[in-house]
């Protein structure tokens, strides 16, 4: 059984990845506390300390707005950080999973992005993660790039959902952005998705993976605007009993709602080349939106 290191286990996909890669090895799991991602020498000394066959980075720096005037601090953590994971990597003969972001492209195409399409990033954020893209290509070969998007989950501080919970439990009104298209994505099935391609490398001959490594896009299957998802929430909402005072939802156009990052327009993912590795395709938003509310509510 491999020593897994799980990087950012205390946030919505790491504290879903130390559930699903438990049957895969032994999981240690390090925080912000246990690891300054802003010091490379403190990283490449504890990791070297420990040798992890697998390293997981579910850690990054995810303030999209406040990158904007924290650009240091988001290419440290996004950038500098996973470009010397993948060095360590590299040098154990390991292997590096890293998740990345829908942000990377500039949300202008009107069809579901494929992993080579062209990358634009049009925030702090979004350069910061495609710069360890970037980093992590050149300095290790067996690495897995995830890029995901719109992740909400029961763990962690601030997601959309749980926002929406919150204020449609305060407010009789609500108005919510209507032209940006992408697809919500439940952190449980992303740390499903990541122990699936985990557990792949494990059980295939090593000489049959020389296709496996590279970048991937996952997200769950169907699109949605934000008031899609809003109103979404709100009925399954209802239909669990939890609390809540809203009436209306209005949609509003993003011009409306003014944040220091632009965000992108279409952003939805096609996961056509991860779906036969996990030998089945992800659930549709909607079904794994139902889940995890269940879960909330329970």
């Amino acid at each position: 059984m491999p020593d897994i290191l799980l990087l950012g286990c205390q946030g919505q996909v790491g504290q879903e990845l130390q559930t699903s890669l438990q049957p895969l090895g032994r999981i240690i799991t390090w925080n912000r506390q246990s690891l300054d991602l802003t010091d490379t020498d403190h990283i490449r000394t504890q990791i070297l300390e420990i040798k992890p066959q697998i390293i997981v980075n579910a850690a990054a720096y995810t303030a999209v707005d406040r990158a904007e005037t924290e650009p240091e601090l988001a290419h440290a953590i996004n950038a500098k950080a996973p470009t010397t994971l993948a060095e360590i990597t590299d040098q154990l003969g390991a292997m590096l999973v890293h998740i990345s972001t829908d942000y990377v492209f500039d949300g202008l195409q009107s069809s579901p992005y494929i992993e080579s399409d062209k990358t634009n990033p049009q925030s702090v954020y979004g350069d910061s993660k495609w710069q360890g893209e970037q980093g992590i290509r050149q300095a290790c070969e067996q690495h897995i790039i995830l890029r995901t998007a719109w992740v909400y989950g029961q763990y962690g501080k601030g997601n959309f959902v749980k926002t929406m919970l919150r204020l449609g439990a305060e407010r009789e009104e609500l108005r919510v952005v209507d032209d940006q298209i992408g697809t919500p994505t439940w952190a449980q099935d992303i740390g499903d998705a990541i122990a699936s391609l985990i557990r792949h490398r494990l059980t295939t001959d090593p000489n049959q993976n020389t296709d496996f490594y590279g970048t991937y896009h996952f997200t769950n299957r169907g699109v949605a605007s934000w008031y899609d998802l809003a109103v979404a929430i709100f009925d399954e909402a209802a239909a669990l009993g939890l609390p809540l005072k809203v009436r209306q939802v209005i949609p509003i156009p993003t011009s409306e709602y003014p944040l220091p990052a632009p965000r992108p327009a279409y952003s939805v993912l096609n996961n056509r080349k991860i779906t036969p590795l996990l030998g089945q395709t992800a659930p549709h938003w909607r079904q794994s939106l139902g889940q995890m509310l269940q879960g909330l509510s329970s």
